[in-house]
């Protein structure tokens, strides 16, 4: 009994030797296949940078404005006869909108005309009387006070006239309010009358109101620290180009100039207010309309450009990955002189014809390698412009 426990102890050491021979043996073969096989290669996606223009950018939410809105009143009390537009009518200036019953005016203008002739005969008579006043006022037959009184009836004759005269021509002023005119160009809003009803000079409401279309302004605030940017391109001899987007619109529906500033910044919110003017001879666009506005500050020459994907934000602040000939991986601090929706520009860090990588760097370490992934089939080529830079998209988010 004692040698089978014996023998049965032995057998247990030797399968225990002859099992950490076996992972002695195993653990060299895997450390001299790791020291032979070297860093893993990683499959990224690269871009080499290139030096172009990069334009500044600034985006906000803005709100379209018309230059003029006419509330069309009555400047007579009187009755609506004819209506000669329609609710959102595009009219011209000096077009017809209403005609009101102007028989009254012209009675009165006719009493003035009455009036006037009437005036004008005495106007006559008494510069007849004071021409013989002054013939026997020569012959010392009329006195200096007859004289005196003869010239002050004419003259006060000429004032009556003058008078009535005054009188009818303000009485001539009103006709033409019968007629009531479209003051400039624009769109008609919601009528508010109809032929029959009876207006006066007291209404406050109006007929109508009239909101000139085109152009129209944009009118949007960016931070306080872009004023300085802001009141240069201001002043530049040309203006920078504003462009619009309705909401949930990549491309942009008008363009036009920067053509105010406003003269301080709102304390509240920090924000500078400018306004831009451009056309709508679509009629697109509305007055009061929420739009995405997009603006054009500054241009950089000679800029390094970089898609931000290839950005990453470490302690030291922001770096990216340069896929150096070797198949090796740099890791290279930068300075980002600007951001413009998938393109970033940078000030310092990276020179042109530099590849960087803009996927899987995630993935990178310092000793890694790098191999270029392979594209799946039906993705096109990238694009590129003429002076070998990845264009712009149509429209970043508003930030």
């Amino acid at each position: 009994m004692r040698g089978r426990k014996i023998l049965t102890l032995v057998v247990v050491l030797g399968i225990a030797v002859l099992t950490a021979a076996y992972l002695r043996q195993s653990g060299r073969g895997a450390s001299e296949g790791s020291a032979k096989s070297g860093p893993s290669i990683i499959p990224v996606e690269t871009q080499i940078v290139n030096a172009a223009d990069f334009k500044i950018r600034r985006r906000a939410i803005g709100t379209l404005e018309s230059p003029a809105t006419v509330i069309i009143r009555s400047r007579i009390d009187s009755l609506v006869l004819q209506q000669h537009v329609t609710d959102g009518q595009i009219v011209k200036k000096g077009e017809l909108l209403f005609t009101l019953d102007d028989r009254e005016i012209q009675a009165v203008i006719a009493r003035d005309q009455a009036t006037i002739a009437k005036d004008q005969a005495a106007l006559a008579q008494s510069e007849s009387a004071l021409a013989r006043t002054q013939q026997l006022s020569a012959k010392d037959i009329a006195s200096q006070q007859q004289l005196e009184q003869a010239t002050a009836t004419f003259k006060a004759a000429q004032q009556t006239v003058e008078a009535d005269q005054a009188v009818l021509q303000a009485d001539q002023l009103k006709l033409g309010y019968g007629k009531l005119m479209a003051p400039m160009d624009g769109r008609i809003g919601a009528i508010r009358v109809a032929p029959g009803n009876v207006v006066s000079t007291n209404d406050a409401v109006g007929f109508t109101t009239l909101t000139q279309m085109k152009p129209l302004r944009v009118s949007f605030s960016l931070p306080e620290r872009d004023l300085t940017a802001l009141r240069q391109a201001a002043r530049a001899t040309q203006r920078p180009e504003v462009r619009i987007y309705p909401s949930g619109e990549s491309e942009p529906v008008a363009k036009g100039v920067l053509d105010f500033v406003d003269s301080s910044v709102d304390s509240t919110s920090g924000t500078i207010a400018a306004k831009a003017t451009f056309p709508n001879e679509k009629y697109e666009l509305l007055p009061g309309q929420y739009v995405d506005v997009e603006i054009d500050l500054q241009t950089r020459p000679n800029t390094i450009i970089v898609p931000t994907v290839a950005l990453l934000t470490g302690q030291k602040g922001p770096y990216v990955y340069v896929a150096k000939a070797d198949g090796t991986v740099e890791i290279r601090q930068v300075e980002i002189a600007g951001v413009d929706g998938n393109q970033s520009a940078i000030g310092t860090g990276i020179v042109s014809g530099e590849r960087v990588v803009i996927q899987g760097q995630l993935r990178l370490t310092p000793t890694a390698r790098w191999a270029e992934a392979a594209k799946p089939e039906g993705v096109a080529p990238e694009i590129k412009s003429k002076d070998g830079v990845q264009p712009s998209p149509a429209r970043a988010a508003v930030r």
